[in-house]
């Protein structure tokens, strides 16, 4: 690899330590070189720098499996989402106290509710947040805590936190498997236990997730399909879920 090429790939990859992606056109600025030039880079580099979506990320396909990048994610069966996000916010109503969970379906549901209802939010990541307070009639409540940029949660650094001190009417719980054998799963188990915390405090579990998380098994549990309320899917599930006594919300 040309010497010039090699230091501007070392370079991003510095940068990418210090945040999960960069637009093209910064990048650009940065390095003091075009956004062709740095295109070419990227199309004959093999390491562990990609172009996604305008973006320069980590190649996710370098990073482990169980790795849950959250900007990879928000790419992904965007239709899908709409369509659990569409359903969920309708929902929501006036008076509700919502907890909204991490994870790159949540925003749609935030993004769909309708504006004129009078709602108070408490969310732990940054992504949700940032749709919910552009909501006039919400109240939002952020968690505290250490920030990660793979998944925009916050982690709690203390015992006790908002999500001890609040109980909600609903709460959104995100999921990146569902199976019916090993019931809810997803990537981090810090998430998981804020579900676990958060499904605890609240009256009704909702468990909201995209057809492609069927039968799909993660490392971190967050507990039975049984322990869930309602379910919101894009698409009806298939029958073996029919032992699932609770509503189950599709298109």
């Amino acid at each position: 690899m040309d010497k010039k090429v090699q230091s501007r790939i070392q370079k991003l990859e510095f940068l990418l330590k210090q945040m999960d992606k960069i637009h093209l056109r910064d990048a650009a600025d940065m390095l003091n070189v075009s956004e062709m030039t740095i295109r070419r880079d990227l199309s004959t580099n093999t390491g562990s720098v990609v172009l996604l979506g305008g973006y320069i990320v980590k190649d996710p396909q370098k990073a482990n499996d169980n790795n849950y990048l959250i900007f990879e994610q928000e790419t992904k069966h965007i239709a899908e989402k709409m369509q659990v996000g569409k359903l969920a916010a309708e929902l929501v109503q006036d008076g509700d106290v919502v907890f909204f969970d991490c994870g790159s379906t949540v925003p749609f549901i935030a993004s769909q509710i309708n504006s004129s209802i009078k709602f108070t939010a408490l969310c732990c990541s940054i992504n949700s947040f940032l749709v919910l307070q552009e909501k006039p009639n919400c109240h939002v409540i952020l968690c505290g805590g250490h920030y990660s940029r793979h998944n925009s949660f916050l982690t709690p650094i203390q015992l006790n936190t908002e999500l001890d001190a609040i109980c909600t009417t609903k709460a959104f719980i995100s999921a990146a498997g569902v199976d019916v054998k090993q019931g809810v799963t997803c990537f981090n188990v810090d998430e998981a236990k804020t579900k676990h915390k958060a499904m605890a405090k609240t009256q009704q579990s909702i468990l909201v997730f995209d057809s492609s998380k069927i039968n799909k098994v993660q490392q971190a549990y967050v507990g039975n399909l049984q322990q869930f309320d309602i379910f919101v899917c894009d698409q009806a599930l298939p029958a073996e879920f029919n032992v699932i006594k609770s509503s189950i919300l599709t298109e």
